[in-house]
């Protein structure tokens, strides 16, 4: 709070930090909970609020950690009654900052957290592998942070995340995963990537995108660089706060391309990369403990990036239900970031829009002239053939083809034969 209020931003959050141990806080205050008392932390709410953390108080004692042998907490914690011995146990400088209110908000600096801010650093507080080591999660925050702020990080603490990378898999993937998502939505991802890049983290967490490096591409169709530059050009577009599932599209979009790299008589190609990356990804989101929803939406992206060039030769039935795809505004977003960090031409982004904007709702998504009961009451069995019947009958609806009930009978009738049905199945 005090590091966003010294740099005139809105702070997400207000804690508190107390000489008051967890039973005074929650003797003070009718409505308390208690959920990280042991390590000195108690929610504090109003009295008319339900349960919710996010619009709780954290009130916190001070304190002095001991070993954290789990790399996440504490194995011991022991109140201490001054706030110049509680900083030293928080993870960073511009962290450690804190404001007194009984001294007309003064900030309390203990570890030259106001120097770094104005200088433009990320410094641990203290050894910088000793706080990594306590919880190896802040080697991917002090990246996220010199990103965010457009900070550099300073020497000893970069040299200490270079020394440790290899343990971040000691952390939860789930909490890799959160603080990745950030490092996407906040605006500033590809300065993240580069800075993930340089301090060893990026072959850990993410593999896959280390080897997009020095794979090259073809340069009429990527006049900006390999495959690593590409993406970073992608991330660089991203929109601050734009969905989690669009940042992770755009990451892993060509997430193939460097297993189908190969080099053909007349260009550099990557043959079916969508399709190999759709199954990267999904491996990825696996790994990363993402829902089956947000994997589903990801891999979609992934699969779907390349049909954007053939959106001029679709039929018309094709080129609706792609345009009433699920989530199919992300597609077009990835599309059209895709484009500005390659060959720049947004043709095919226009024409898509222009369809979307010129055909009616209920062009792109009509109401089924027959459904399986008609076909029942005409005769026909019911089966598998049903769904390919309807199918076709969709399609001819789509191409402007059939209007009514009627005539999509007569149709379905001339197409797919009654009789014919029961001679194939009796077969």
């Amino acid at each position: 709070m005090v590091r966003d209020l010294l740099l005139e931003r809105e702070p997400a959050d207000y804690d508190v930090a107390t000489d008051a141990t967890p039973d005074q806080v929650m003797s003070v205050f009718p409505k308390t909970y208690a959920v990280g008392a042991q390590f000195g932390v108690v929610l504090v709410a109003s009295e008319n609020q339900e349960r919710e953390a996010d619009n709780c108080t954290e009130v916190a004692t001070f304190r002095n950690d001991g070993i954290y042998s789990d790399g996440r907490h504490p194995d011991e914690v022991r109140y201490t009654k001054t706030p110049q011995e509680d900083v030293q146990r928080r993870d960073f400088t511009i962290n450690g900052l804190l404001l007194d209110p009984l001294e007309n908000n003064k900030v309390l600096d203990f570890v030259g957290g106001q120097d770094d801010l104005k200088a433009g650093i990320i410094r641990t507080i203290g050894d910088a592998e000793r706080r990594f080591t306590e919880d190896k999660l802040r080697m991917l925050r002090a990246v996220r942070f010199a990103a965010r702020f457009g900070y550099g990080i300073e020497a000893n603490t970069m040299q200490g995340v270079k020394r440790l990378a290899g343990s971040i898999h000691d952390v939860s993937r789930e909490r890799v995963r959160d603080e990745l998502t950030k490092m996407l939505t906040e605006g500033h991802a590809r300065r993240a990537f580069e800075l993930l890049d340089e301090s060893g983290l990026l072959p850990e967490v993410l593999p896959e995108i280390a080897k997009m490096k020095g794979v090259e591409q073809p340069p009429q169709f990527h006049p900006e660089g390999d495959v690593w530059v590409h993406t970073l050009m992608l991330l660089e577009s991203l929109a601050p706060n734009c969905s989690p599932t669009l940042a992770w599209g755009a990451l892993l979009h060509d997430v193939g391309k460097p297993p189908t790299f190969r080099v053909a008589p007349d260009r550099i190609r990557f043959d079916n990369h969508a399709e190999v990356g759709t199954r990267m990804a999904e491996e990825i989101c696996r790994r990363m403990r993402f829902s089956n929803e947000e994997t589903e939406k990801i891999m979609e992206l992934v699969s779907n990036h390349m049909r954007f060039p053939e959106v001029t030769r679709m039929r018309e039935s094709t080129l609706k239900r792609f345009l009433r795809m699920p989530n199919f505004g992300e597609h077009l977003e990835l599309h059209r970031i895709d484009c500005g960090a390659s060959h720049r031409d947004l043709t095919l982004y226009d024409f898509v829009n222009e369809k979307l904007h010129a055909l009616p709702e209920e062009q792109i998504r009509p109401k089924p002239l027959i459904t399986g009961d008609d076909l029942i009451a005409n005769g026909y069995q019911p089966g598998p053939r049903f769904k390919e019947i309807l199918s076709a009958c969709e399609d001819a609806q789509l191409e402007g083809h059939l209007q009514d009930k009627p005539h999509a009978l007569e149709w379905v009738k001339e197409h797919f034969p009654v009789n014919q049905e029961k001679v194939s199945g009796s077969s």
